[in-house]
């Protein structure tokens, strides 16, 4: 999905700035995502394979993204060998999300 029409105009980012996140967040899951659910219409969660440096860079990531996109809710929680990141929306934005949830899988698989 290289198309950005599914960033809502609601973001604050500026256009130009916006592939260049995408391209941040691609490179987190394609390098550390290890499961993806969807445990509810409005939530993902993201296991991600932990190592030095990982929850510091997606603290960073999700405090920036909610410099722009203040419907997101993050939160970010360590586990053993895992970072978990759970991204939730408001009604609004559930397209978003499983626009997000369809970046990160293939046929119901995690990248």
């Amino acid at each position: 999905m290289t198309d950005l029409a599914w960033v809502p105009q609601s973001c604050t980012l500026p256009t130009e700035e916006r592939p260049l996140r995408v391209a941040e967040w691609d490179a987190l899951f394609s390098e550390r995502l290890i499961s993806l659910s969807r445990p509810a219409p409005l939530r993902l969660r993201l296991d991600l394979a932990d190592a030095p440096g990982v929850e510091e860079e997606t603290r960073d990531l999700m405090e920036r993204e909610n410099g722009c996109c203040s419907f997101f809710t993050f939160e970010v929680t360590p586990g053993k060998g895992r970072v978990h990141l759970d991204i939730a929306v408001d009604p609004a934005h559930e397209t978003v999300l499983e626009a997000i949830a369809e970046r990160m899988s293939t046929d119901g698989e995690a990248r």
